[in-house]
Protein backbone atom coordinates (compact mmCIF):
# COMPACT_ATOMS: atom_id res chain seq x y z
CA UNK A 1 0.00 0.00 0.00
CA UNK A 2 1.06 3.27 -0.79
CA UNK A 3 2.29 6.18 1.47
CA UNK A 4 -0.97 8.31 0.22
CA UNK A 5 -3.55 5.39 0.84
CA UNK A 6 -1.84 4.76 4.40
CA UNK A 7 -2.31 8.09 5.25
CA UNK A 8 -6.03 7.76 3.93
CA UNK A 9 -7.21 4.33 5.44
CA UNK A 10 -5.24 6.05 9.06
CA UNK A 11 -7.20 9.05 8.60
CA UNK A 12 -10.48 7.03 8.27
CA UNK A 13 -10.14 4.46 11.25
CA UNK A 14 -9.52 7.50 12.89
CA UNK A 15 -12.78 9.47 11.90
CA UNK A 16 -14.55 5.71 12.78
CA UNK A 17 -12.90 5.95 16.36
CA UNK A 18 -13.39 9.30 17.21
CA UNK A 19 -17.39 9.17 16.31
CA UNK A 20 -17.69 6.06 18.20
CA UNK A 21 -16.12 8.25 21.34
CA UNK A 22 -18.54 10.44 20.55
CA UNK A 23 -21.93 8.54 20.41
CA UNK A 24 -20.54 7.13 23.26
CA UNK A 25 -19.92 10.16 25.43
CA UNK A 26 -23.51 11.54 24.16
CA UNK A 27 -25.22 8.19 24.88
CA UNK A 28 -23.74 8.21 28.60
CA UNK A 29 -25.14 11.43 29.33
CA UNK A 30 -28.20 11.62 28.26
CA UNK A 31 -28.59 8.18 29.87
CA UNK A 32 -26.78 9.61 33.29
CA UNK A 33 -29.17 13.00 33.08
CA UNK A 34 -32.20 10.36 32.98
CA UNK A 35 -31.21 8.71 35.82
CA UNK A 36 -30.26 11.89 37.57
CA UNK A 37 -34.04 13.51 37.06
CA UNK A 38 -35.67 10.38 36.78
CA UNK A 39 -36.99 11.63 33.17
CA UNK A 40 -38.63 8.43 31.72
CA UNK A 41 -40.08 5.65 33.57
CA UNK A 42 -41.38 2.64 32.65
CA UNK A 43 -44.28 2.72 30.34
CA UNK A 44 -44.08 6.49 29.45
CA UNK A 45 -44.61 7.57 25.84
CA UNK A 46 -42.53 10.15 25.11
CA UNK A 47 -43.16 13.22 22.81
CA UNK A 48 -39.61 14.39 21.30
CA UNK A 49 -40.45 18.31 19.84
CA UNK A 50 -38.47 18.03 16.24
CA UNK A 51 -37.82 21.43 15.18
CA UNK A 52 -35.42 20.28 12.45
CA UNK A 53 -32.43 21.80 14.10
CA UNK A 54 -29.22 19.52 15.25
CA UNK A 55 -29.94 19.54 19.17
CA UNK A 56 -33.78 18.42 18.87
CA UNK A 57 -32.25 15.44 16.12
CA UNK A 58 -29.73 14.40 17.86
CA UNK A 59 -31.91 13.77 20.95
CA UNK A 60 -34.22 11.93 18.96
CA UNK A 61 -31.58 9.52 17.61
CA UNK A 62 -29.88 9.29 20.90
CA UNK A 63 -33.52 8.26 22.71
CA UNK A 64 -34.02 5.91 19.79
CA UNK A 65 -31.04 4.47 20.47
CA UNK A 66 -30.90 3.81 24.11
CA UNK A 67 -34.57 2.27 24.01
CA UNK A 68 -33.43 -0.46 22.08
CA UNK A 69 -31.18 -1.58 24.94
CA UNK A 70 -33.10 0.52 28.00
CA UNK A 71 -34.21 -2.12 30.81
CA UNK A 72 -37.36 -0.57 31.17
CA UNK A 73 -40.19 -0.54 28.18
CA UNK A 74 -40.98 3.44 26.78
CA UNK A 75 -42.50 4.72 23.59
CA UNK A 76 -41.48 7.42 21.51
CA UNK A 77 -43.29 10.20 18.99
CA UNK A 78 -41.94 12.41 16.93
CA UNK A 79 -43.59 15.78 16.59
CA UNK A 80 -43.14 18.69 14.67
CA UNK A 81 -44.54 22.01 14.39
CA UNK A 82 -44.58 23.40 10.83
CA UNK A 83 -44.97 27.16 11.64
CA UNK A 84 -45.22 27.87 7.87
CA UNK A 85 -42.42 29.98 7.87
CA UNK A 86 -41.79 31.18 3.89
CA UNK A 87 -39.43 28.26 2.11
CA UNK A 88 -40.00 25.97 4.98
CA UNK A 89 -39.27 22.79 3.38
CA UNK A 90 -42.24 20.31 4.58
CA UNK A 91 -40.94 17.15 3.04
CA UNK A 92 -37.67 17.17 5.43
CA UNK A 93 -38.97 16.22 8.55
CA UNK A 94 -41.63 13.46 7.09
CA UNK A 95 -39.24 11.72 4.74
CA UNK A 96 -36.67 11.26 7.32
CA UNK A 97 -39.10 10.39 10.24
CA UNK A 98 -40.92 7.84 7.53
CA UNK A 99 -36.96 6.81 6.76
CA UNK A 100 -36.12 5.84 10.20
CA UNK A 101 -39.64 3.94 10.89
CA UNK A 102 -40.53 6.34 14.04
CA UNK A 103 -43.96 7.02 14.93
CA UNK A 104 -44.53 11.08 13.85
CA UNK A 105 -46.78 13.85 13.64
CA UNK A 106 -46.83 16.87 11.65
CA UNK A 107 -48.71 19.36 13.13
CA UNK A 108 -49.20 23.06 10.91
CA UNK A 109 -50.02 25.88 12.80
CA UNK A 110 -49.40 29.50 11.61
CA UNK A 111 -47.64 30.93 14.48
CA UNK A 112 -45.01 33.12 11.87
CA UNK A 113 -47.91 35.29 10.57
CA UNK A 114 -49.09 35.94 13.99
CA UNK A 115 -45.34 36.86 15.37
CA UNK A 116 -44.73 38.90 12.15
CA UNK A 117 -48.15 40.45 12.96
CA UNK A 118 -47.89 41.46 16.45
CA UNK A 119 -43.83 41.98 16.77
CA UNK A 120 -42.55 45.52 15.38
CA UNK A 121 -39.77 45.39 13.02
CA UNK A 122 -36.91 44.90 13.97
CA UNK A 123 -38.04 43.69 17.55
CA UNK A 124 -37.47 40.03 18.53
CA UNK A 125 -39.50 37.61 17.75
CA UNK A 126 -38.32 34.73 20.08
CA UNK A 127 -40.68 35.54 23.44
CA UNK A 128 -44.06 35.41 21.51
CA UNK A 129 -42.61 32.76 19.49
CA UNK A 130 -41.86 30.29 21.71
CA UNK A 131 -44.99 31.02 24.12
CA UNK A 132 -47.51 30.17 20.94
CA UNK A 133 -44.93 27.00 20.19
CA UNK A 134 -45.23 25.70 23.91
CA UNK A 135 -49.11 26.18 23.58
CA UNK A 136 -49.64 24.20 20.61
CA UNK A 137 -47.41 21.26 21.96
CA UNK A 138 -48.84 21.15 25.24
CA UNK A 139 -52.32 20.82 23.41
CA UNK A 140 -50.86 17.69 20.82
CA UNK A 141 -48.77 16.10 23.79
CA UNK A 142 -52.55 16.01 25.03
CA UNK A 143 -53.93 14.63 21.67
CA UNK A 144 -51.10 11.50 20.96
CA UNK A 145 -51.18 10.78 24.67
CA UNK A 146 -47.65 11.75 25.93
CA UNK A 147 -46.35 11.02 29.57
CA UNK A 148 -43.62 13.07 29.00
CA UNK A 149 -42.22 16.08 27.09
CA UNK A 150 -38.81 16.22 25.66
CA UNK A 151 -37.04 19.31 24.52
CA UNK A 152 -33.35 19.51 22.79
CA UNK A 153 -32.02 22.02 24.91
CA UNK A 154 -28.44 21.28 26.02
CA UNK A 155 -25.87 22.48 28.80
CA UNK A 156 -24.80 25.85 26.92
CA UNK A 157 -28.65 26.37 26.31
CA UNK A 158 -29.07 25.83 30.33
CA UNK A 159 -26.31 27.95 31.05
CA UNK A 160 -26.77 31.01 28.58
CA UNK A 161 -30.17 30.72 30.53
CA UNK A 162 -28.74 31.10 34.01
CA UNK A 163 -26.31 34.46 32.03
CA UNK A 164 -29.91 35.85 30.73
CA UNK A 165 -31.54 35.84 33.68
CA UNK A 166 -28.83 37.21 35.53
CA UNK A 167 -27.91 40.37 33.58
CA UNK A 168 -31.74 41.01 32.32
CA UNK A 169 -33.92 39.68 34.52
CA UNK A 170 -32.55 40.13 37.77
CA UNK A 171 -32.97 36.46 39.19
CA UNK A 172 -30.73 33.75 39.84
CA UNK A 173 -32.36 30.81 37.63
CA UNK A 174 -31.89 28.86 34.22
CA UNK A 175 -33.47 26.25 32.42
CA UNK A 176 -34.57 22.84 34.54
CA UNK A 177 -33.20 19.50 33.31
CA UNK A 178 -37.33 18.86 34.48
CA UNK A 179 -40.01 20.87 34.85
CA UNK A 180 -43.77 20.78 35.31
CA UNK A 181 -45.62 23.12 32.72
CA UNK A 182 -48.15 26.11 34.77
CA UNK A 183 -51.07 24.25 34.62
CA UNK A 184 -49.75 21.42 36.58
CA UNK A 185 -50.73 18.73 33.24
CA UNK A 186 -47.73 18.18 31.70
CA UNK A 187 -44.06 16.91 32.69
CA UNK A 188 -40.88 18.73 29.99
CA UNK A 189 -37.89 17.27 30.35
CA UNK A 190 -33.99 17.78 28.31
CA UNK A 191 -32.36 14.56 28.26
CA UNK A 192 -29.80 16.91 26.80
CA UNK A 193 -28.98 19.01 30.05
CA UNK A 194 -25.40 17.34 30.19
CA UNK A 195 -24.21 17.42 27.05
CA UNK A 196 -22.12 19.74 25.26
CA UNK A 197 -23.31 21.91 22.27
CA UNK A 198 -20.22 21.49 20.14
CA UNK A 199 -20.39 17.50 21.04
CA UNK A 200 -24.38 17.85 19.30
CA UNK A 201 -22.56 20.26 16.42
CA UNK A 202 -20.13 17.31 15.37
CA UNK A 203 -22.89 13.97 16.23
CA UNK A 204 -25.25 16.27 13.56
CA UNK A 205 -22.54 16.21 11.18
CA UNK A 206 -21.23 12.70 11.91
CA UNK A 207 -25.03 11.46 11.70
CA UNK A 208 -25.67 13.43 8.56
CA UNK A 209 -29.01 15.00 9.88
CA UNK A 210 -30.89 16.74 7.24
CA UNK A 211 -30.92 20.19 8.88
CA UNK A 212 -33.38 22.40 8.33
CA UNK A 213 -32.62 26.37 9.79
CA UNK A 214 -35.17 28.59 11.21
CA UNK A 215 -35.52 31.76 9.24
CA UNK A 216 -37.30 33.97 12.02
CA UNK A 217 -34.87 33.67 14.30
CA UNK A 218 -31.95 33.58 12.16
CA UNK A 219 -32.88 36.66 11.04
CA UNK A 220 -31.92 38.60 14.80
CA UNK A 221 -28.19 38.47 14.96
CA UNK A 222 -28.57 40.72 17.95
CA UNK A 223 -30.30 38.69 20.36
CA UNK A 224 -29.17 39.07 23.60
CA UNK A 225 -28.97 35.30 23.98
CA UNK A 226 -26.54 35.34 21.38
CA UNK A 227 -24.27 37.72 22.89
CA UNK A 228 -24.07 36.01 26.18
CA UNK A 229 -23.90 32.47 23.61
CA UNK A 230 -20.43 34.33 22.63
CA UNK A 231 -19.68 35.50 26.13
CA UNK A 232 -19.79 31.92 27.06
CA UNK A 233 -17.70 30.11 24.11
CA UNK A 234 -14.77 32.99 24.40
CA UNK A 235 -14.46 32.01 28.04
CA UNK A 236 -14.52 27.66 26.97
CA UNK A 237 -12.08 28.88 24.57
CA UNK A 238 -9.64 31.30 27.32
CA UNK A 239 -10.23 28.99 30.00
CA UNK A 240 -11.03 25.23 29.70
CA UNK A 241 -13.36 23.73 32.32
CA UNK A 242 -14.60 26.95 33.26
CA UNK A 243 -17.94 26.11 31.40
CA UNK A 244 -18.50 22.74 33.24
CA UNK A 245 -17.26 24.15 36.72
CA UNK A 246 -19.93 26.57 35.82
CA UNK A 247 -22.59 23.98 35.64
CA UNK A 248 -21.51 22.13 38.47
CA UNK A 249 -22.13 25.15 40.74
CA UNK A 250 -25.83 25.05 39.60
CA UNK A 251 -25.99 21.68 41.26
CA UNK A 252 -24.49 22.76 43.95
CA UNK A 253 -26.22 25.75 45.56
CA UNK A 254 -25.81 27.20 49.00
CA UNK A 255 -28.78 28.80 49.91
CA UNK A 256 -27.37 30.22 53.01
CA UNK A 257 -24.67 32.20 51.24
CA UNK A 258 -26.87 34.05 49.04
CA UNK A 259 -29.26 36.91 49.91
CA UNK A 260 -32.58 35.27 49.12
CA UNK A 261 -34.99 35.19 52.57
CA UNK A 262 -37.46 32.92 50.94
CA UNK A 263 -34.72 30.43 50.66
CA UNK A 264 -33.08 30.94 53.73
CA UNK A 265 -34.35 32.39 57.26
CA UNK A 266 -31.75 34.82 57.73
CA UNK A 267 -34.50 36.88 60.24
CA UNK A 268 -34.24 33.65 62.83
CA UNK A 269 -30.70 33.22 62.24
CA UNK A 270 -29.24 32.40 65.41
CA UNK A 271 -25.78 31.62 67.56
CA UNK A 272 -25.49 28.78 69.35
CA UNK A 273 -22.67 26.44 70.98
CA UNK A 274 -23.20 23.67 68.20
CA UNK A 275 -21.55 23.96 64.72
CA UNK A 276 -23.14 24.86 62.21
CA UNK A 277 -23.09 23.40 58.86
CA UNK A 278 -22.29 26.37 55.77
CA UNK A 279 -21.36 29.05 58.37
CA UNK A 280 -18.56 31.24 58.20
CA UNK A 281 -14.71 29.66 58.43
CA UNK A 282 -13.39 32.37 60.86
CA UNK A 283 -12.97 34.49 58.58
CA UNK A 284 -9.88 32.51 56.26
CA UNK A 285 -9.34 33.76 53.35
CA UNK A 286 -11.40 31.58 50.80
CA UNK A 287 -9.23 29.89 47.93
CA UNK A 288 -10.44 29.83 44.46
CA UNK A 289 -8.34 27.03 42.46
CA UNK A 290 -8.76 27.04 38.26
CA UNK A 291 -11.39 24.20 37.01
CA UNK A 292 -10.02 21.33 35.78
CA UNK A 293 -9.77 20.89 31.97
CA UNK A 294 -12.77 18.93 30.46
CA UNK A 295 -12.31 15.00 31.76
CA UNK A 296 -12.03 13.04 28.40
CA UNK A 297 -14.13 9.88 27.64
CA UNK A 298 -11.87 7.06 29.66
CA UNK A 299 -11.47 9.59 32.75
CA UNK A 300 -15.58 9.65 32.61
CA UNK A 301 -15.56 5.99 32.46
CA UNK A 302 -13.08 5.58 35.69
CA UNK A 303 -15.13 8.03 37.78
CA UNK A 304 -17.17 6.90 40.71
CA UNK A 305 -20.94 6.94 39.91
CA UNK A 306 -23.70 6.96 42.79
CA UNK A 307 -25.75 4.31 41.00
CA UNK A 308 -26.52 2.89 37.98
CA UNK A 309 -27.94 4.57 34.91
CA UNK A 310 -31.69 3.81 34.01
CA UNK A 311 -30.57 3.02 30.59
CA UNK A 312 -26.85 1.31 31.66
CA UNK A 313 -24.81 3.79 30.98
CA UNK A 314 -23.38 3.43 34.75
CA UNK A 315 -21.00 1.68 36.61
CA UNK A 316 -21.92 0.54 39.67
CA UNK A 317 -20.76 1.84 43.08
CA UNK A 318 -19.98 -0.23 46.04
CA UNK A 319 -22.81 -1.58 48.05
CA UNK A 320 -25.41 0.04 45.70
CA UNK A 321 -28.11 -1.67 43.16
CA UNK A 322 -29.25 -0.54 40.10
CA UNK A 323 -32.28 1.43 39.88
CA UNK A 324 -33.28 0.26 36.75
CA UNK A 325 -33.39 -3.73 38.66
Amino acid sequence: MSDSLQLADDKAKKAVFEGNKLSKRLRHHVGDAINDFNMIEEGDRVMVCLSGGKDSYGLLDILLGLQKSAPISFSIIAVNLDQKQPGFPAHVLPDYLAALGVEYRIVEEDTYSIVKRLIPEGKTTCSLCSRLRRGILYRVADEVGATKIALGHHRDDILHTLFLNMFYGGKLKAMPPKLVSDDGRHMVIRPLAYCREKDLERYAALREFPIIPCNLCGSQPNLQRQVVKEMVNDWDKRFPGRVESMFRALQNVVPSHLADTGLFDFAALRTGDAPFADGDTAFDKEEFRDPPPPADDETLAAAPRRTISILDSRQPAAKETSCGG
